[in-house]
């Protein structure tokens, strides 16, 4: 049976980040799943066992003897371990799209201190504001197709607690003993980039900015398909 790919969203924004990509796949013939974090934002500590479970519960819907590719875009990469770990079944490779990396042992923070430090003034209520609200417009536009898409991904995002960003994850022992790659946008991921590279993953890029998925779909899906075609044919 071929893997299914599972696209997982960062929680700080919804599964509409990754739903065009999921029909690209589907529509060459492949299954894919998006689960929804956007549920993280009201459970409680530690956020990361509540991504990997969400995950976890997506994943068991697929019929049993059906191997998994992990897909993971921007802060979901930082929950690829966790998410590995909470899974009973075959992965059979893990890619990171435009994503942060966990660290290679011991726990990896969700926000560097300098990140932390920028939210800190942003919370109200004990919330943070929506992701695409805490930067310039001159930022966030470009990451768009059209008016009416943002809109749509903008009206999912949660307002994630501060203390969503202060956790630790685990990295528990042999998560990437599978095979790992790397698929770059652009800036400023480029350094994360070499760091998989450094890692001996195999990187490819699609030029574009972090929500590149929601620009051109098919040229991503594609990309994605491409990249694991190895990693999907050793389980036929």
């Amino acid at each position: 049976m071929d893997a299914a790919f599972v696209l997982v969203h960062s929680p700080s924004v919804g599964p509409l980040t990754w739903a065009s990509t999921a029909q690209q796949l589907e529509g060459a013939g492949a299954v894919a799943i998006v689960p929804s974090l956007v549920g993280v934002a009201d459970a409680h500590p530690p956020f990361w066992r509540s991504v990997a479970e969400n995950v976890a519960a997506a994943i068991d819907r697929l019929p049993q003897d059906q191997p998994v590719v992990i897909v993971a875009h921007s802060n979901a990469g930082l929950f690829v371990p966790a998410i590995v770990e909470a899974i009973s079944r075959t992965i059979v490779g893990c890619l990171f799209v435009d994503a942060a990396l966990p660290a290679l042992a011991g726990p990896t923070p969700v926000a560097s201190p300098e990140l932390l430090e920028f939210l800190r003034a942003k919370v109200t209520g004990g919330r943070l504001p929506q992701w695409t609200q805490w930067w310039d417009e001159s930022d966030v536009a470009p990451m768009f197709p059209d008016v009416q898409t943002r809109r749509a991904v903008s009206a999912e995002q949660p307002r994630l607690p501060l203390s969503y960003y202060e956790e630790l994850v685990p990295t528990p022992d042999g998560w990437d003993s599978r095979p790992c790659g790397y698929l770059l946008f652009g800036p400023p991921y480029e350094p994360v980039a070499d760091d998989a590279r450094q890692r001996g993953w195999t990187v490819d890029h699609v030029p574009g900015q972090h929500l590149h998925q929601l620009v051109d779909p098919r040229a991503v899906a594609e990309r994605i398909v491409e990249m694991t075609r190895e990693w999907r044919s050793s389980t036929s």
